[in-house]
């Protein structure tokens, strides 16, 4: 977004948070426990909600804060919260709008169910867990370890038959009391004989139907299936295919319902496993346990297995809206970005199914639905709902459908609230001022979405398409930008219970390691998760957290790229961005002495570079400005950070401020490099804001005005260079001939390194056999030998012998570069140097040689460190044979 404002398009960033109904509510009512020891229903609905409320103002600024911290260039006038007033209005206009649209209503229908927070949940918050068999976990609120990833084999004897029987398996014993068939397929021979038949109940006795359904997989297990359409939704539309009434044996709060006699209701449902399992032994109906992989459903909430529950809750229709939001991607009326979101978006949307959207809580929108006391529809068999935007509007809609006064009804309100979702779906739209107005969102820069796991993603987004396209009639955007998740770097998802999560701000100030710890315990983790996480947040970060500032942290997120995986983030990496940050911070000091106090910048446009090297840079930074504005366009931020990194550290600090030293020594001093240098700090600087905002703004206030006062006040709306404005300066040939010279000078430092040339300065000679080539260098003659750390540069004519004893290096086939080793180098010392270390390469090298790798891909690395070191043995051995000729040419004075 500060890239599209400094190109002048018109931005928004809206703040705002959720109330996050689920997950707040059990951190307050953990709080309320640990330091009170109330539960939630020992307080009035009244009570608790200004606990909520109160915890609200003392933690609920945490993202915010976390985000001006960030730097994020918000507009803070108009910050939300999903349970503001204005939101409130949207949420209730909403849901009338659908009810009254045909695509809301009320059914008792199978959801997911958390017996541990006693509501109704989203799919996105069961998550699946992979068991490879037998696996003991211990559960919220139940009293002994449970045991799952097993599958119990039962008997169900055929009526009228004593020694027939059919047996099935389960995972879960607890639910036979609710079963109410057994299922075959109507093609497998082993139960064709018995089809019409009814098998006993192993616990109850009761005659149960044996039915034939074609969704039975024959070839699994013994392919017979036990039918409980109350607890399992596979079951559920088996049961509605046959006309099978269900039986719910588990209640809300895990716990056997009395349809499961005396001997298990009240039971914790896993306990009551125990005694089902004690049961069918002593029936002689148990047939054997076993080993069963298995995914078991999570609620991600409480850590409690989820339950598929049969309630009547509030659902909207999703699949007519689902089409249509499938149809936007498709036909590109809508753009997901980057673009291998839209087969996961496609998918998602093929398989959608209503939405639940009642929850079973005290935080959150209380849904606007009254139920009409004493009063049914439908021949006295259902409930009779009305739905309002208030209760006067509720009670006159209830009063026509009755036909009774409206003053004799009695309404009471729906106590469930409606899924956070459902609110934040609406978010953008009641931002901006709707239902009074409907803004036309495509206005601004497409909508930026976090990214913290694709089906969430899609589970926010698509819902928001979907309501958006409703209740707007349009389409409410035209592109949605998916970010990365930003995970811990060993690739986990941050977790308060791993102690893995990262404060931005913790990053950015720096924090020791006891202030780490103090959160934790600070927090709602119990002992067993507070040990864990300790323990992890002392091996991550012993000494704590060094301080990295918010430019450094913005620049390492960045450079991971938008577009990719998941971002696994380390703080070495943003140290690594801090030393950069601090390099700019010195360049610029460099810039400024050298700029001195009466410096007058020339506009950018009337700039002609005075010498090879300042026309050098100056293509260098017109090729960056076009680098940074293709990866922006493309959304593809490490392309930005790229080019950003290797302007300033590789071109800007390590060439051109070495080479221009010795320039500005001169007298009198060249006009031609101070307007290069504020050029390229100044549009230097203006590239490096969208992502590092406050060195970026702190440096560029530093530099000279120019002339007329008109530069901008702030370099964040400061105009971004762009790739035309400086396509004069672009030069692709006299880069690509520069190129040429770094490597010159790569091959003298290589040769000062080999001899150990620290502090002197050798004389260097270049010899070229084509002349076009020798061209190339005089114009780079004093800058090559400034980086090179060497003296004077001059040419050696084609086909004349070297000096004796100077170093030689190839560069390519047609240019050879000698270096000066007389008299700079002690011979006999630096021979018994070389020596040693090529006895060290040498026995590397054999033992390579003797080791055979079992693996192509390790055999390949074997053969680049073969031919690594016998590269290096091979300069070892050549640098000795200068040093000889050294000796040869000048005798030890000892030995004359």
């Amino acid at each position: 977004m500060p890239w599209h404002r400094m190109c002048g398009d018109q931005v928004l960033w809206v703040p705002g948070s959720d109330h996050a109904g689920i997950a707040t509510q059990a951190v307050v009512e953990k709080q309320l426990w640990k330091e009170q020891g109330v539960r939630r229903h020992e307080l009035s609905r009244e009570d608790f909600l200004r606990e909520v409320w109160k915890w609200k103002e003392e933690k609920g600024g945490e993202i915010c804060e976390q985000l001006q911290a960030l730097g994020a260039s918000l507009d803070w006038d108009r910050e939300c919260f999903t349970m503001d007033a204005g939101s409130s209005v949207a949420v209730t206009e909403a849901f009338v709008r659908l009810y009254e649209a045909g695509l809301l209503y009320r059914n008792q229908q199978l959801v997911n169910w958390s017996c541990a927070l006693r509501s109704a949940i989203s799919d996105i918050e069961v998550e699946s867990r992979p068991l490879p068999g037998r696996t003991e976990l211990r559960l919220p609120g139940c009293p002994i370890p449970v045991s799952f990833g097993l599958l119990v084999s039962v008997a169900f004897p055929v009526d009228g038959e004593p020694d027939t029987e059919i047996i099935v398996g389960t995972t879960r014993p607890e639910t036979l009391p609710g079963d109410v068939a057994v299922a075959v397929h109507p093609d497998d021979s082993r139960y064709t004989h018995l089809h019409g038949r009814q098998l006993r109940h192993p616990l109850t006795g009761q005659l149960l139907p044996l039915v034939t359904d074609s969704a039975v997989q024959p070839h699994m297990g013994t392919g017979a299936v036990k039918v409980t359409p109350a607890h399992s939704l596979a079951d559920a539309e088996l049961g509605a295919r046959h006309g099978l009434s269900p039986l719910s044996v588990i209640a809300e709060d895990g716990t056997m319902t009395s349809l499961c006699g005396d001997w298990l209701q009240g039971l914790h449902r896993f306990v009551a496993r125990e005694k089902i399992m004690s049961a069918l032994r002593e029936r002689g109906v148990f047939r054997g346990l076993q080993n069963h992989p298995m995914v078991l459903p999570i609620c991600s909430r409480s850590g409690d297995v989820v339950e598929y529950l049969l309630k009547s809750q509030w659902f909207v229709r999703c699949r007519e809206m689902g089409d249509r939001a499938a149809q936007a991607v498709e036909s590109g009326a809508l753009e997901l970005s980057p673009s291998f979101h839209q087969k996961n978006w496609q998918h998602w949307f093929s398989h959608i199914g209503d939405w639940c959207i009642s929850r079973q809580l005290w935080w959150g929108h209380q849904i606007p639905a009254y139920l009409v006391v004493e009063e049914q529809t439908k021949g006295d068999r259902e409930d009779c709902w009305v739905v309002g935007r208030t209760e006067a509007e509720a009670r006159k809609i209830a009063s026509e459908l009755t036909g009774r006064p409206a003053a004799e009804l009695t309404l009471q309100r729906d106590p469930d609230v409606l899924d956070t979702w459902f609110s934040s779906a609406l978010f953008p739209f009641a931002a901006l001022g709707w239902p009074q107005e409907t803004p036309d969102l495509t206005r601004f820069y497409p909508l930026s979405l976090l990214e913290t796991g694709s089906d969430l993603l899609f589970f926010w987004v698509g819902r928001m398409v979907m309501l958006g396209t409703q209740l707007t009639g349009q389409l409410p955007f035209s592109k949605v930008l998916l970010h990365s998740m930003v995970r811990d770097r060993q690739g986990r998802k941050m977790s308060k219970s791993l102690g893995n999560v990262l404060d931005p701000r913790d990053i950015i100030s720096g924090v020791e390691l006891q202030v780490l710890q103090e959160k934790l315990r600070d927090g709602n983790l119990d002992s067993t998760e507070l040990a864990i996480a300790a323990a992890a947040q002392r091996k991550d970060f012993p000494h704590g957290i060094p301080e990295c500032g918010t430019d450094a942290l913005r620049f390492t997120l960045c450079s991971h790229g938008a577009l990719g995986g998941d971002l696994h983030l380390s703080v070495s990496e943003v140290l690594s961005s801090r030393h950069f940050c601090n390099k700019i911070w010195n360049s610029l000091r460099f810039i400024l002495n050298a700029l001195g106090e009466k410096f007058v910048p020339q506009p950018a446009e009337e700039l002609s570079p005075s010498s090879p090297m300042d026309a050098w840079i100056l293509s260098r930074l017109a090729h960056t400005a076009r680098e940074c504005g293709r990866g922006f366009l493309a959304q593809e931020l490490s392309l930005v950070t790229h080019a950003l990194h290797h302007f300033w550290l590789h071109n800007l600090c390590d060439v051109y401020l070495e080479a221009v030293k010795p320039v500005l020594l001169h007298s009198p001093r060249p006009q031609g490099p101070p307007q290069v240098l504020f050029s390229c700090a100044d549009i230097g600087l203006r590239l490096l804001a969208p992502l590092m905002p406050f060195l970026a703004e702190e440096l560029w206030q530093r530099l000279p005005p120019r002339p007329g006062g008109s530069s901008a006040p702030s370099i964040s709306v400061a105009p971004y260079p762009t790739a035309c404005s400086l396509e004069h300066w672009h030069q692709p040939e006299l880069e690509q001939r520069f190129s040429r010279v770094q490597e010159a000078v790569q091959a003298l430092r290589a040769l000062r390194a080999m001899y150990q040339l620290t502090k002197a300065r050798p004389r260097v000679l270049l010899q070229s056999s084509e002349p076009e080539e020798q061209g190339l260098f005089e114009a780079f003659l004093e800058p090559l030998g400034t980086l090179g750390h060497c003296g004077a540069v001059g040419f050696l004519p084609p086909g004349v012998l070297a000096p004796s004893g100077w170093a030689q290096a190839p560069l390519n086939d047609t240019i050879q570069v000698y270096m000066e080793l007389q008299g700079l180098v002690d011979p006999q010392t630096h021979l018994s140097l070389l020596a040693a270390r090529r006895h060290k390469l040498q026995k590397q090298l054999d033992g390579l040689m003797a080791w055979t790798p079992s693996e192509r891909e390790t055999e390949t690395k074997r053969q680049q460190r073969l031919s690594s070191l016998e590269l290096e043995l091979s300069k070892l051995d050549k640098a000795a044979s200068h040093l000889r000729q050294l000796m040869d040419a000048c005798p030890n004075p000892r030995e004359l």
